[in-house]
């Protein structure tokens, strides 16, 4: 059983975390890197799989070709965008992946467990949902560590698996920039630049089938 405190503190990390993009360059101790792992190794899996794998990355000039690829995709993307929502887009920042001491690629591996893993067979992006588990276990642990992490979403795979030489079946399903900051937001980043709002819960609730309300007494 949990204490009430327990509760408030899971419930105050998880309205706590953000996604950040500004570090300091102070080294993480080595046993607290270790402490994001663990979390992250203990996330759920289907068919427990367990198919991430974590490659650390600390030397500058790696890190500097990992942002090469994520500055590259993020101008192809602006694209999309018009005026003012095009710069906004491109103000985005992509630093961290420099700036910060450390960068972790989590990895998907979809043969992980042979052809036949429970719950796979009928779903297969189960492994990466999975996966998703890992990363927000390590997110959490982040946070309650005092540290700052920043999940960059924009690059090529073919690009990642080239620089960190990732077999081709390897999916790079994501690039995480963690450190120290000086400026952790109390609101998410992308809502403080109304880019967007956080919806609100009650139109996201359905009952028993997809628009259905709750049943008046």
């Amino acid at each position: 059983m949990f204490s009430e405190q327990d509760k408030d503190a899971l419930y105050k990390i998880i309205n706590a975390r953000r996604d950040i993009r500004t570090f300091l360059s102070d080294p993480i101790p080595q046993e607290t890197i270790m402490h994001l792992l663990e979390a992250a190794h203990h996330g759920p899996s289907v068919g427990f799989m367990q198919p991430w794998s974590f490659i650390l990355v600390t030397q500058e000039t790696i890190k500097e070709r990992l942002a090469w690829a994520a500055d590259k995709e993020r101008r192809a993307l602006a694209i999309h965008y018009e005026d003012d929502r095009q710069d906004q887009f491109l103000g985005l920042k992509i630093e961290g992946l420099k700036q910060a001491p450390l960068t972790i690629c989590v990895t998907c591996d979809p043969t992980r467990g042979g052809s036949h893993v429970l719950g796979r067979n009928s779903i297969p992006e189960t492994d990466m949902l999975s996966t998703a588990c890992a990363i927000q276990n390590m997110w959490l642990a982040a946070c309650v560590e005092g540290l700052a992490l920043g999940w960059v979403s924009f690059y090529k795979k073919a690009d990642v698996r080239d620089i960190l030489g990732i077999p081709p079946h390897i999916e790079p399903l994501a690039l995480l920039s963690i450190g120290y900051t000086e400026n952790y937001p109390s609101k998410p980043i992308l809502e403080s630049a109304n880019w967007e709002k956080r919806r609100k819960l009650d139109d996201l609730i359905y009952h028993e089938t997809w628009g259905g309300t709750a049943c008046q007494s």
